[in-house]
């Protein structure tokens, strides 16, 4: 059984039991959060896809830890202007645990 949750603007394929990054949400760790943004649950073989959600599914995550990601490096620059600029960026994200896919 799997599911395609929607969260942070991104979608996601989720099992019960996986651990993935997703943007960072407003809760504390080891907290629980319930995503209602379902776009299609597989249960025995078959596909269910709302449109564009499905009513009534949701899906309950585990917040393991906040964190940031790995620093990449923005550099701008213009030609013939002796103009650069070079920046570092971070993205926070949040690890959780997926605990329960209720369709």
């Amino acid at each position: 059984m799997y599911a395609i949750i929607e969260t942070g603007g991104k979608q996601y394929k989720v099992a019960e039991g996986d651990v993935l990054r997703v943007e960072k949400l407003p809760v504390e760790a080891e907290q629980t959060v319930e995503i209602d943004k379902v776009l299609a649950v597989s249960k025995d073989g078959a596909l269910t896809v709302g449109s564009p959600v499905l009513n009534g599914a949701k899906v309950i995550l585990k917040v393991l830890e906040h964190g940031k990601g790995k620093k990449i490096l923005v550099f701008k620059y213009k030609p013939k202007k002796n103009i650069r600029k070079r920046q570092g960026h971070r993205q926070p994200f949040t690890k959780v645990l997926v605990e329960k896919i209720e369709a």
